[in-house]
């Protein structure tokens, strides 16, 4: 069953932080069940939780079995780890709803057929936390880990001890020995030997091992990747709208696509390694020849390319290279007409629009931009603009300023797009 070398394959590509003594030696040996916990604060993945997915993903392409370990208990009282304060809890009815949307995006990445021996499984603790009682927590569990043990841990000692430290509840307190106690089970119930995350949860992922070898007496093995940084120091992942995410009722697959044209060049040699697929050689080779012609962006279009047809699909990647053409300026007026709304306006985010009524349809061009909208300061101007070539209404040039415009033009029955000179967009929504 062991493809290939799951470690080495982590090590080129940059996604090893920390990693337990002996952990190469048992993957290289026997296959190996190996769990990453997903925080279930949102019925959708975003862009920060990818790089733990990769790692199951390369862990099952590697021959192994992954579980993708929902946090719904551990998402009731929120990790401190790299917080500075406590979140609010989410009740189980949220919970139940947010695993739904997890899984389904999970499906995209993780082979979860029970009939393979390395098929992933979808696993969420609250099933095995719900009913168990704090007097037998506190007996089984509690005992095996000392005080002293779990105020060694940075997430514990910064939350106490650093730059304005408001302390923390008990409930964040015990989180450690919940992701223990996960741990604990995994390893019983599923032969579970590895635990991988971001380094931030190498504190949790420890205990964890150290409560299976004082309970059970048995090895088991830790993993973390580094933390994604942006190159100026900005936060991986975060736009001026928010989060990235993977579902396209929250970012559009054109803003998610342009999330990744938009890295900076260094980024993208670095993100080209963690989020996709490519081999070393090809990677290497892309590396190469964008160094030699940087201004062609050919590690974001690669990057951009695979990471939105591997969340999104084939269809929805063609879609937004064609949004961008259509909005950078070589889109066809038929390319325009055809785009659904929610990418058309996610394509044109930001463009001053104008409401104007349905029933002034139809009207002339000149009094649409000029009277009934201020796109145009006068008329006057509007037939210059028009006689210079400057003026373009759904990415066709305006050649007659007398034209009228009647309910045909319309994009999706409801927008028109004006365009003056090369970069200046308009929109003019109709009710």
């Amino acid at each position: 069953m062991i493809k290939n070398n799951f470690v080495e394959e982590l090590r080129w590509r940059g996604m090893i932080h920390d990693m337990m003594p002996g952990t190469e030696d048992l993957l290289n040996k026997e296959m190996t069940t190996a769990y990453v916990g997903i925080d279930p604060t949102a019925d959708s993945l975003h862009i920060g939780h990818l790089v733990g997915v990769m790692m199951l993903k390369h862990f099952q392409r590697s021959g192994h079995r992954p579980i993708a370990l929902i946090g719904g208990a551990t998402g009731m009282i929120g990790d401190p780890s790299m917080k500075s304060a406590e979140r609010n809890l989410l009740d189980e009815k949220t919970l139940r709803r947010n695993q739904e949307g997890i899984k389904k995006q999970l499906m995209r990445f993780l082979d979860f057929d029970r009939a393979k021996p390395n098929g992933a499984l979808l696993l969420n603790n609250y099933d095995w936390t719900k009913d168990y009682t704090f007097l037998n927590f506190a007996r089984d569990i509690g005992k095996h880990i000392t005080v002293n043990y779990m105020m060694n841990k940075d997430s514990v000692r910064k939350r106490l001890f650093g730059e304005d430290a408001e302390g923390m509840s008990f409930t964040e307190f015990t989180y450690q020995l919940l992701q223990g106690y996960d741990y604990l089970y995994l390893y019983k119930h599923y032969q579970c030997k590895l635990q991988m995350g971001g380094s931030d949860q190498w504190g949790n992922i420890t205990t964890g091992s150290e409560l299976i070898r004082k309970k059970e007496g048995g090895e088991s093995y830790a993993l973390t990747c580094p933390l994604i940084t942006k190159s100026d120091g900005g936060k991986f992942g975060k736009t001026e709208s928010g989060n990235v995410w993977l579902d396209p009722k929250r970012t559009t697959p054109y803003a998610f696509y342009q999330f990744w044209m938009n890295v900076s060049d260094e980024d993208a040699e670095k993100y080209i390694k963690i989020f996709t697929l490519l081999s070393k050689e090809t990677i290497e080779k892309h590396i190469g020849e964008h160094r030699k012609e940087p201004h062609k962006r050919l590690l974001q279009n690669i990057l951009a390319e695979h990471v939105t047809i591997m969340v999104h699909g084939e269809n929805e990647y063609n879609r937004a290279v064609t949004a961008s053409r259509v909005l950078f300026g070589d889109g066809t007026k038929e390319q325009l007409m055809d785009m659904d709304e929610k990418t058309f306006l996610s394509v044109f985010e930001g463009v001053p629009q104008f409401d104007v009524k349905r029933s002034l349809f139809p009207v002339p061009l000149i009094d649409l931009l000029a009277v009934h909208t201020s796109v145009m300061p006068s008329k006057g101007e509007c037939r210059k603009l028009i006689q210079g070539g400057g003026l373009s209404l759904n990415k066709e040039k305006v050649i007659a300023s007398d034209m009228d415009i009647d309910q045909s033009f319309l994009i999706r029955n409801k927008y028109l797009l004006v365009q003056k000179g090369k970069k200046n967009y308009f929109i003019i929504k109709i009710y």
